[in-house]
């Protein structure tokens, strides 16, 4: 069993590949969003994004959910609509601003 400091390693060894893919900072930007805003919706994200880029809901549908299960650093909860809110998991908070750069 691997412990909590293992776990942190390969999380932030899987993010930094997440981004190195990152051509046009798309990703940072929703991970931004994240550090700034404590829950969002795809809807909310999308809304925020398309000011400063071509994208389309069912895009950062795709990358919340990435993000969400193969990296694992945010968590999901539905509101009483039935509306998916995604927050950052605390634990990962420091390791995201890190990475990001973001405060």
């Amino acid at each position: 069993m691997r412990s909590p400091s293992e776990i942190k390693q390969v999380v932030e060894g899987r993010l930094r590949s997440y981004l190195s893919r990152d051509r046009t900072g798309i990703r940072r930007e929703v991970l931004r969003l994240f550090v700034k805003i404590k829950s969002l919706t795809i809807a909310e994200i999308a809304a925020e994004l398309q000011t400063q880029f071509a994208v389309t809901f069912h895009a950062i549908a795709s990358m919340v959910g990435i993000i969400a299960s193969r990296i694992g650093i945010l968590r999901a909860l539905k509101n009483s609509d039935g509306i998916n809110n995604y927050e950052l998991k605390d634990k990962y908070y420091d390791i995201v601003v890190r990475i990001v750069g973001a405060n």
